[in-house]
């Protein structure tokens, strides 16, 4: 791998879903990724990750999805994986399962955005404005799913001009198969994959 260079005054951490539908036990979601979430050991990575983050000036980013009971904000007839989440209950606004987890809770100085209603957090969000007003160009992606959200954000920051940066040990999805082979294929076509340790070694040089 290249030698990984970050400046701390353009670069972003974004959180993608951290929520404890995903996270945690009890979580709607949580019994379809915990397998793969377990296999990168990816929720104490990112603990540690945001931590290094922070301590270098970074901005940090959470991208949590919502919807109010009902899901009157996408279609009546949703398909694919939002038809999951509905089926599912999922990520209903103020409830337990929607909110970020505690691990990873914001923090003064942090940024939660707002609007994430769909796969891609630019998409119905405000995240471009706030970075390009802040001066950043360089995104260091993190969560969920692998190849869903995470994927769909990380192809639009590669399209919108970004330097895009991928934690392969901070995502998980609902299989090993489907995560191994966003790894493998489609995250080097879109944004360069590094470990945790790898960003957080680019911050500690310096």
């Amino acid at each position: 791998m290249t030698e990984l260079a970050l400046d701390p005054k353009t670069t972003a951490v974004v959180l993608i879903e951290y929520q404890n539908d995903f996270t945690s036990e009890g979580g709607v979601l949580h019994g379809a990724v915990s397998g793969v979430m377990g296999s990168t050991g990816m929720l104490p990575k990112t603990v540690a990750l945001v931590e290094a983050a922070r301590a270098a000036g970074v901005t940090v980013m959470h991208a949590p999805i919502s919807f109010v009971e009902g899901y009157n904000e996408i279609s009546a007839h949703p398909y694919g994986i939002l038809k999951g989440v509905v089926d599912g209950k999922a990520f209903v606004k103020g409830s337990w399962g929607a909110a970020i987890v505690d691990d990873l809770a914001p923090r003064d100085g942090d940024i939660v955005i707002e609007g994430k209603r769909g796969l891609d957090t630019f998409a119905s969000t405000n995240l471009d404005f706030i970075l390009r007003s802040k001066g950043i160009t360089t995104l260091v992606l993190g969560g969920f799913l692998t190849n869903c959200c995470v994927e769909s954000t990380m192809r639009s920051g590669y399209e919108n001009g970004y330097k895009v940066v991928t934690l392969t040990d901070c995502v998980a999805a609902t299989s090993q198969e489907e995560h191994d082979n966003a790894l493998r294929f489609d995250y080097p076509m879109f944004s360069v994959p590094v470990t945790a340790d790898d960003v957080i070694a680019a911050l500690s040089a310096r």
